[in-house]
């Protein structure tokens, strides 16, 4: 099925990092913002990450991502995939991420999970010269990894950019 991206990009003037999903999910695409799912642990490990509590609305968590100094988007435009599953994607198009580097002094680009990062070598990086750093997958399809392991190791690395 061809699905298409529809949730806007969250950034601003200020942003340092930019955190980039592969797709939204069918939960994301439905509820119309990112990591919806209320099993997937994206809005938990930033919390945990910088000790304090987001709220629930898309406000509260703009106004999060704004205040820490995050950009967010996905790495595609649109493709065909299966519910939600990435290993599904077919006929990727990229997004455009020239609104963003304009806008803000992006200084670190991460990706959320393996075939984020994979698509994002491939289809922007040509385009961007900005090197993507690759998170693990906060979806609860990856259970291999515990919060504590992403949180600590992994998604604090963000921490280093946004408050520089």
């Amino acid at each position: 099925m061809r699905v298409f991206h529809t949730i806007e990009a969250i950034y601003d003037e200020n942003s340092k990092v930019l955190i980039l999903g592969s797709m939204p999910s069918v939960k994301s695409r439905e509820l119309g913002f990112y990591y919806a799912h209320p099993k997937n642990r994206f809005w938990k490990t930033l919390e945990q990450v910088y000790g304090e509590k987001i709220g629930a609305t898309k406000e509260e968590k703009i106004a999060f991502l704004k205040k820490h100094s995050i950009a967010l988007f996905d790495v595609l435009k649109s493709c065909d995939i299966s519910s939600s599953k990435d290993t599904t994607i077919k006929n990727p198009i990229p997004n455009d991420f020239s609104p963003i580097f304009k806008k803000a002094k992006i200084k670190a680009i991460f990706t959320t999970g393996k075939k984020a990062y994979e698509l994002y070598q491939k289809y922007c990086y040509n385009t961007t010269k900005k090197e993507a750093i690759l998170l693990p997958s906060t979806s609860p399809a990856n259970c291999k990894k515990g919060i504590e392991e992403i949180q600590i190791k992994e998604y604090a690395k963000i921490k280093k950019y946004t408050d520089e």
